[in-house]
Parts: structure tokens; C-alpha cells; sequence
């Protein structure tokens, strides 16, 4: 791989990507040092001394570079849309090729690597649910609720159908799973925007005049 200045990556950046797609693809149990090693091509004399605290650093450290993609990600989807359903259509349609690009091989590495918690690994439980508290307060800092902790609730339900949508689209090889979420949220979104509007408003940011009286 290539980076955008023309330049290789060294050693510990392969070794992150690496952990990054093998966690991606099989979770925290595909991503072995093993596993990272041979994927990333890196020495595997270099793993701790890049990574002193062996697989727990790694995951952290790779999982940390994904948040931020994903961040990166979602955010863009939601400036595509102005309204409240266009904009969450086009944050699951977004979705949808993602995971067709990904030929319905790759899952979120958070989401993966949640699955796979077990007691040997208990560091790493608080690291994962902030990531996904980071993505619900972006999400909800896109729609204009009146409550902070209802904005708060709807993008943790639009984080949990993103969830649930990659299981069913890497079963079912297909994104319709993304496609049909995206389908009903849009339009609950829209629901919930126009139920919070004062009276008479039309929507383009200006409201309805009424007829004088006689």
C-alpha cells in the first residue's frame, strides 16, 4: 500500500492497517499477532517494539485510526442531506456501498471486536463503548432536536440499525439490509423534524401567513 505522498508505509503502520481489516473481517480472534504479521508483512521482531503491550495495543491503537475513518465517514454522508430524511437516506445509502465495496466481507472492527469480548480482555470494553458514544454524539450533532437527550436517543438507534445491518448484509450478501433501514428511518426522521416545527411552518425556513381577518 501506498500512501497519498507517494511514499511506503513502515512497519507499524502496515501492522495497524493490518489489524484493522483482520478485525474487520473475523474480529478480535482473526487478529492474531500472527495474523497481523503475516497480513502486514512487518517483521515480527518489530511487534514490540512498536507495540511494548503486544495484542491489546494494537487493537487499541488500530481501533482508535478506524473511529476516526469512520468519523471522517459519516460525517460526509450526513452534510449530503439537508433535511432530516434526506440526510439519513444518504448515510445508509453510504453504507450500502460501503459494504459492497467490501464485497460483503467486512463488518465494523468495533462492532466486531464487541462480539469478541471475553474476560481475558476487559480493558478493552470502556475503549469500544467510547468509540461508539463519539459516533452517536457526531450523528446527533447533524439533527436539530429541541431535546439533547432525545438527538442523543435517535442516533444511538441509527447506530444500532448500522450495527444490526451489517450481520444480516454479511449473511445475506447483500446491502439491503442498509437500504431498508435507511427506507423507514428517513421517514420516522422526517416525522419527528415535522412534529417539532411551530405552527405554520412550511419548511424552507419560512412560515405560512394567515389570512388577515375581515
Amino acid at each position: 500500500m501506498t500512501k497519498k505522498d507517494g511514499t511506503q508505509p513502515g512497519s507499524r503502520e502496515r501492522m495497524l492497517e493490518a489489524a484493522i481489516g483482520l478485525m474487520r473481517c473475523s474480529g478480535l480472534s482473526g487478529a492474531g499477532i500472527n495474523e497481523i504479521v503475516r497480513a502486514s508483512g512487518a517483521p515480527k521482531g518489530s511487534v514490540y517494539h512498536f507495540f511494548p503491550q503486544g495484542k491489546l495495543q494494537i487493537t487499541a491503537e488500530a481501533l482508535a485510526v478506524y473511529s476516526r475513518r469512520v468519523m471522517a465517514f459519516i460525517d460526509q454522508a450526513l452534510t449530503e442531506g439537508s433535511q432530516p430524511g434526506t440526510k439519513v437516506r444518504a448515510l445508509f445509502d453510504a453504507f450500502a456501498r460501503r459494504v459492497e465495496e467490501g464485497d460483503f466481507a467486512q463488518s465494523c472492527a468495533v462492532g466486531t471486536v464487541s462480539l469478541d469480548l471475553d474476560d481475558q480482555v476487559p480493558a478493552l470494553q470502556p475503549l469500544l463503548a467510547a468509540r461508539f458514544a463519539d459516533w452517536m454524539t457526531l450523528i446527533a450533532g447533524h439533527f436539530d432536536f429541541a431535546d439533547a437527550a432525545r438527538g442523543q436517543s435517535f442516533a444511538g438507534l441509527l447506530l444500532t440499525a448500522i450495527e444490526g445491518a451489517y450481520v444480516r448484509c454479511r449473511a445475506e450478501r447483500s446491502s439491503l439490509a442498509f437500504v431498508q433501514a435507511g427506507i423507514w428511518l428517513a421517514e420516522l426522521a422526517e416525522q419527528v423534524g415535522a412534529a417539532q416545527q411551530p405552527p405554520g411552518h412550511t419548511g424552507d425556513g419560512a412560515s405560512q401567513s394567515r389570512p388577515a381577518s375581515r
